[in-house]
């Protein structure tokens, strides 16, 4: 038995290694909605609240996902609607920005795009990523921003979680989407980071974080009013 464990334990240890990345930081897969929204329901799951402002030594990541290439309602872009979305956070906030992204590139076409994320989903898998967080454990507020796929966050986001720590920190989630809200994914971060304080997140459609900036922008201001740290 003691022999098992110790040729498990150095593979493990590889396999973390690789699917956290350990480069520096780098700057969506189109969202799935259902045939009539029945799959992807809004859900604005709510965890522990606090008001009031922030220490001025509060330290802000702002953490993406997003993709380029042909998204679902806005043709190809060239900006990702979730990063369009982190930076309007990362102007309001002072946070730092950081990219999630993985090793191996997602087709740019919408279908063949749509169909590696299920795959990935079905497996459950943990894409590696090309860069890790420097001097993650300074940071005490991260916002976390990821496209619906398949009623979920994309695989490589879940892989961002499970490379830190986050106990004693906050996690404010924001998310574009097609119709299907937050799709339960508050909850789902709640699940997988149980020692950080996880407040209600905000839902942006694709087609408005690309085409009316106007008012993508406005919603993240009254959101950020209402629940975020500032």
């Amino acid at each position: 038995m003691k022999k098992f464990l110790t040729l498990v334990f150095p593979a493990l240890l590889a396999f973390s290694l690789v699917a956290c990345g350990n480069t520096t930081p780098s700057s969506g897969i189109p969202t799935t909605p259902s045939a009539s929204g029945s799959n992807e329901t809004e859900d604005t799951v709510s965890s522990d609240h606090s008001e009031g402002e922030p220490s001025a030594d509060t330290k802000v990541l702002v953490a993406y996902f997003s993709r380029t290439g042909e998204n679902y309602g806005v043709g190809v872009i060239e900006k990702g609607n979730t990063e369009i979305i982190a930076e309007m956070i990362v102007s309001k906030t002072g946070g730092d920005l950081f990219r999630i992204e993985s090793v191996k590139p997602y087709p740019s076409g919408y279908d063949d795009c749509t169909e590696a994320a299920k795959k990935e989903k079905n497996l459950n898998a943990r894409p590696a990523l090309t860069a890790s967080v420097p001097d993650f454990d300074d940071y005490d507020v991260i916002y976390l921003g990821y496209p619906i796929w398949w009623s979920d966050m994309p695989m490589p986001v879940y892989t961002f979680l499970e490379c830190y720590d986050f106990s004693g920190k906050t996690i404010i989630p924001f998310c574009t989407h097609a119709g299907s809200g937050l799709s339960g994914t508050v909850s789902n971060i709640q699940e997988t980071c149980p020692g950080a304080t996880v407040r209600d997140g905000l839902a942006i459609t694709g087609t408005t974080a690309q085409n009316d900036r106007a008012s993508a922008e406005k919603q993240v201001s009254d959101w950020l009013e209402k629940y975020g740290e500032k």
